[in-house]
């Protein structure tokens, strides 16, 4: 994640942009009475502030979960009304998640039910990272990490057909706030440098006379930096791992980028990788390279206890949801899994079951031919 060190000069320019927002209002109403007091770091915002005030942390759930960044944008836009509605200043609560299966503390207000019970944050990007894990660990969400990441109308109508809201009109509405704020721009490669580009350019501010600065983001697992040979924003593994170019070819499997802490880090299709040693175990890695084991267990489309084997590819950030290399055919090995080759290519297993309709633990004979693309 990066900021520009001067950041209030253009927050200053966008304050002065006057846009109403009568597509966007949180989905909870105000309290008739008994209203709470505003958290400590609510202030109030206009569109373009709150957009560009979470826009990194909206991008950096895209990388690691494969969430659209205009999807997340969208959403907390929608449901918390640019962050000026109840639950957002009360509670930090920008995505209006209810209280299931969360051990934290609550609020309860009124909603579907009178005494409906929400969850409340230490702070917005606490609600922004949990409403990522809220969706991927909902197993009635799970169908929509088969659509690519830039693909926010599949996204939106798979949220309000997997029930997200209640409202009839959920996805359109979604998908209207994402457009009119010009959002999917977030969904590409470099997608911060684009926004603050079309920002720029909307409020007619020269951002190349802003010069980025490296932060370290809330989580301490991943952080994203932009390469100066090349203006793309790549995932990086603590504070050591280097980037790859765009120019390095995807079909090339294991290009070694660096060294860390006595492991080679690879490179296939855009996404970092280790190889196990013997001994190793999803914890002790994620002490190495400070991601969780749960979080790497996901990268990795494995199950709760799932043990590793030397040799095993492992990936330390998600990986895509579609092969980029040239190829688009595999031809299965004796005793090779479905599993196996989406470690290999680099892709999710749930997509590449999805483009072979098949489960990820269908049997496969050798020579069978399966489509990664």
């Amino acid at each position: 994640m990066s900021k520009y060190n001067n950041v209030l000069i253009l927050g200053a320019f966008i304050a002065l942009a006057i846009i109403s927002p009568t597509d966007a209002s949180a989905q909870v109403d105000e309290p008739k009475n008994g209203a709470k007091e505003p958290t400590e770091e609510w202030v109030r915002l206009t569109p373009e502030e709150y957009i560009y005030k979470y826009r990194s942390i909206a991008i950096e759930n895209m990388e690691v979960y494969g969430i659209p960044a205009s999807i997340t944008m969208g959403q907390a836009i929608l449901e918390s009304g640019y962050g000026n509605g109840y639950l957002a200043r009360v509670a930090n609560n920008h995505f209006c998640i209810k209280c299931r299966n969360w051990d934290g503390p609550t609020i309860t207000h009124a909603d579907d039910d009178p005494n409906d019970c929400f969850r409340v944050y230490e702070s917005a990007e606490e609600s922004f990272h949990d409403h990522a894990e809220f969706l991927n660990s909902g197993s009635r969400y799970e169908f929509l990490f088969s659509y690519d990441a830039d693909d926010y109308k599949n996204w939106a109508k798979g949220l309000k057909k997997a029930g997200y809201a209640t409202a009839e009109d959920y996805a359109e509405r979604l998908i209207n706030v994402i457009e009119r704020y010009n959002l999917p721009l977030l969904d590409k490669k470099n997608g911060l440098e684009l926004y603050d580009k079309y920002l720029a350019d909307k409020l007619d501010i020269d951002l190349s006379t802003l010069q980025p600065a490296p932060e370290d983001n809330d989580s301490g697992n991943v952080t994203t930096t932009t390469p100066p040979a090349t203006g793309e924003s790549v995932a990086v593994v603590d504070i050591a791992t280097a980037y790859a170019d765009k120019g390095i070819d995807p079909n090339n499997f294991r290009v070694s980028i660096t060294s860390h802490k006595g492991y080679n880090v690879y490179l296939t299709n855009r996404s970092h990788y280790i190889v196990a040693k013997s001994g190793d175990t999803y914890e002790s890695l994620s002490k190495i390279f400070s991601v969780s084991a749960a979080n790497l267990r996901k990268f990795n489309d494995v199950a709760k206890g799932t043990k590793l084997s030397e040799g095993d590819i492992v990936y330390i950030e998600r990986k895509l949801p579609s092969w980029m290399g040239e190829e688009s055919l595999h031809t299965v090995n004796k005793g090779e899994t479905l599993h196996q080759i989406a470690q290999l290519y680099g892709i999710r297993l749930n997509k590449l079951s999805k483009i072979n309709a098949m489960r990820g633990n269908t049997p496969l004979s050798e020579g069978r031919t399966i489509r990664i693309k």
